[in-house]
């Protein structure tokens, strides 16, 4: 990497969000967009990580050519850049930290920025992720890297800040003051809606995966989903499921 400032060399707050698939991920970069202190980006990590993985996702070449795969050049020319906001927001994959030098990924993305860890039920989950990736692994799932997070932080001393798309759905504007909260912001009402369909900041593969979150206006209430998980997934599940309970604890509620 080069021309990355060193860290404290400015005072612009970046958050990263890391989520699993299928998630309330991208709501929650809308929501922060209504901001007027924050620049949001979305899966800036997204042709680094098809690149290292192979993995043939919807929209794959299309990604590809959008963004650079060299994580060098990414955090130098995006998760270190300059931004005109104090406050940037960073909607990240936590799979996508595969393959990632750990001190690069300790030095940059948790020494020099603030980390959510966004999960959710994992049968929920699966069920909404196996519409577009049938062969869904435990590694798509990113539970491995919450955990990893979860224990990076929880090692350096550190109050883990984990939030849960239920919990969230429930109780949106009490989860979304605690986490300004956390985060040292002030909380904003705009937060809590946005206008419906697509945004600037979108990333290619929008087309593939925020259909529903184009048609909302703002934090639709939780509902229970039914759902048949594919039988080959059940071993995904029992997997993940321990995992899952592992950062209930820390999760913010209503």
């Amino acid at each position: 990497m080069t021309g990355a400032p060193p860290a404290g060399a400015d005072d612009t707050k970046r958050i990263n969000v890391w989520s699993s698939p299928r998630n309330v991920s991208t709501a929650i970069m809308y929501s922060f967009r209504q901001r007027p202190d924050t620049t949001v980006v979305d899966e800036p990590l997204y042709a680094y990580y098809l690149a290292t993985t192979g993995r043939d996702h919807p929209g794959r070449e299309d990604v590809l050519a959008d963004q650079s795969a060299e994580i060098g050049k990414v955090i130098d020319e995006v998760i270190l850049a300059a931004y005109p906001t104090p406050v940037v927001f960073f909607k990240q994959m936590a799979k996508h930290l595969v393959g990632i030098d750990p001190a690069v990924t300790a030095d940059v993305f948790f020494t020099r920025c603030d980390n959510v860890i966004l999960t959710r039920d994992p049968f929920d989950m699966l069920t909404s992720f196996q519409v577009r990736i049938p062969n869904a692994t435990v590694e798509e799932t990113g539970f491995v890297e919450l955990l990893a997070i979860l224990d990076h932080i929880l090692a350096s001393g550190g109050q883990p800040i984990v939030l849960d798309s239920k919990m969230l759905l429930q109780n949106p504007e009490s989860v979304l003051r605690q986490l300004c909260e956390r985060l040292d912001l002030e909380f904003a009402e705009a937060m809590m809606s946005w206008p419906a369909g697509p945004k600037p900041e979108d990333g290619v593969w929008a087309r593939y995966w925020y259909d529903t979150v184009h048609r909302s206006t703002g934090w639709a209430p939780w509902k229970p989903k039914n759902a048949t998980l594919l039988p080959h997934l059940q071993s995904v599940l029992d997997e993940i499921e321990p995992m899952y309970e592992r950062l209930l604890p820390y999760c913010i509620s209503g």
